[in-house]
């Protein structure tokens, strides 16, 4: 049976991936990171746009997503067997070539890591304190897959080692950020309407003792 909209293969979103990771522009300040620009094939955002998941109702938010977890939308087995477009994204982000890649820009160990895949879905009232990823995340990558006429305002919020806000990523369709988690690397989303659905990705290879499996895409190995 036919799926609509048509789902690349596994083997063109991953060499699409390691395209965009590959031109990615990197920046020591505040913190070492990466832009990158048309990160997944444009089909590949279609059939995500268009997942029948409806953003979490949370009103105004504490500034954390964790108090919130069992309303959150990982990209976990289950939801690979319902949509094709969340099992063909996992399956090309695991493949050997890409996690080659992103040890070699982020210079980091990947052996034995896992992938880690959440689909945000953020309406007004949401927001992020400023905040640092835990180490037991590899690295940290966000992929903004919003649109509108406010949305080049919804991008991550980056803070120095005070926490006082220094820059903004602009937040273009299909661009993302990647870090390596760290003592400077403060980051949020300030308190501002969000008028729609600010709609993103985040993507992470965590360390083998991640205590939330259910969270993991393929918590099995």
């Amino acid at each position: 049976m036919s799926c609509y909209p048509p789902v690349p293969s596994v083997a063109q979103i991953a060499d699409h991936f390691i395209g965009a990771v590959c031109r990615s522009e990197r920046a020591d300040w505040p913190f070492r990171h990466w832009k990158l620009r048309d990160v997944f094939p444009e089909a590949l955002c279609t059939a995500i746009l268009v997942l029948p998941i409806a953003p979490p109702l949370l009103g105004q938010t504490d500034g954390t997503r964790a108090t919130y977890n069992r309303q959150r939308t990982f990209i976990t087995p289950a939801l690979q067997k319902n949509f094709p477009v969340c099992a063909a994204l996992a399956d090309a982000l695991r493949r050997p070539d890409v996690a080659r890649v992103m040890a070699e820009t982020c210079d980091i160990d990947v052996a034995g890591s896992f992938l880690r895949m959440e689909y945000m879905q953020d309406l007004d009232g949401a927001w992020l304190e400023p905040h640092r990823d835990i180490p037991e995340k590899l690295f940290s990558m966000v992929v903004y897959l919003f649109t509108g006429p406010e949305a080049k305002d919804w991008g991550t919020d980056i803070y120095d080692a005070e926490q006082r806000w220094v820059a903004r990523s602009p937040g273009t369709f299909n661009s993302g950020v990647i870090f390596v988690p760290g003592p400077a690397t403060w980051h949020g989303f300030d308190r501002r309407p969000i008028v729609g659905v600010r709609r993103l990705m985040e993507i992470n290879y965590v360390r083998a003792d991640w205590r939330d499996r259910d969270q993991l895409a393929f918590p099995d190995g």
